[in-house]
């Protein structure tokens, strides 16, 4: 997947569906977050919120990673989660769309 080429407009089409995706997701680790620190009362639920909020961060960063290398795994697996659709990828190459859609079966 190292030499597959990405066009300006597709790279445009696909730092668009990374980072709606991406914000997505954090504005529903924020609201989760939310809900959660409203309801501690004790020390040990403030801690285990942190280390669970410190988790969610390194999956974060580890599932968007914005390498063009990489970027059909992660469609793949964004697929795969509903965090995005298939319409979004309208503008890539029929064959990246097609690998995406092959790594979200997985």
């Amino acid at each position: 997947m190292h030499d597959i080429n990405w066009s300006n407009s597709e790279k445009r089409v696909a730092r668009a569906v990374f980072e709606s995706a991406l914000q997505k997701e954090l504005s529903d680790i924020i609201t989760e977050f939310k809900r959660a620190a409203a309801s501690i009362s004790e020390p040990d639920e403030l801690w285990s919120l942190i280390k669970r909020t410190d988790q969610r961060r390194r999956e974060i960063d580890f599932k968007y990673d914005y390498r063009y290398s990489q970027l059909l795994h992660v469609f793949g697996r964004l697929l795969r989660e509903g965090r995005i659709a298939e319409e979004d990828l309208q503008g890539l190459d029929e064959k990246k769309v097609a690998i995406i859609l092959t790594i979200a079966e997985l």
